[in-house]
């Protein structure tokens, strides 16, 4: 693209928790999320506010080739507008935080639904835990042979 002086440019290799800042990380360690994604920059920038936003797919970072990541272009004016801030390092604390916290937020809502189990009427995950009664019998039956008739050792 043309340079433009009102636009930054987001990479979510900036928010990677995983890499260090020598590796391209542009936000502290509480900022940064693990396996950064184009999308979920998006979501981020998205939530905290930002209204103009334009996202470019299977784009690389200079210093990172081989990675197509994709970018996020962010206007300064917009930013100062909706934010209150221009300043590239507030922003990309901001959009960090956000994301931080949206995905602990999506983590704890899995958890608490794993936890209830299934819907009623999730046919699957009912068959899923359903035992018949004729299962339960064969199995107690098992059970009381393996108890009256003991181990059976093997004959050499």
């Amino acid at each position: 693209m043309d340079f433009n002086p009102d636009r930054i440019v987001l990479w979510p290799g900036y928010f990677d928790s995983k890499s260090s800042r020598r590796n391209g990380r542009r936000v502290a360690k509480d900022s940064s999320v693990p396996k950064p994604d184009l999308d979920g920059l998006i979501w981020a920038a998205r939530s905290i506010g930002l209204r103009k936003i334009k996202s470019e797919e299977k784009v690389s970072h200079p210093s990172r080739p081989h990675g197509k990541e994709g970018r996020l272009w962010v206007s300064c004016k917009g930013a100062e507008k909706d934010l209150g801030s221009g300043n590239k390092e507030e922003i990309m604390q901001m959009v960090g935080l956000k994301w931080r916290e949206l995905l602990l937020e999506r983590k704890n809502e899995e958890r608490e639904a794993t936890k209830a189990g299934p819907k009623a009427g999730d046919r699957r995950a009912k068959a899923q835990r359903k035992v018949s009664g004729s299962v339960k019998q064969a199995a107690s039956r098992a059970n009381a042979s393996r108890k009256s008739h003991g181990r059976k050792k093997w004959k050499k």
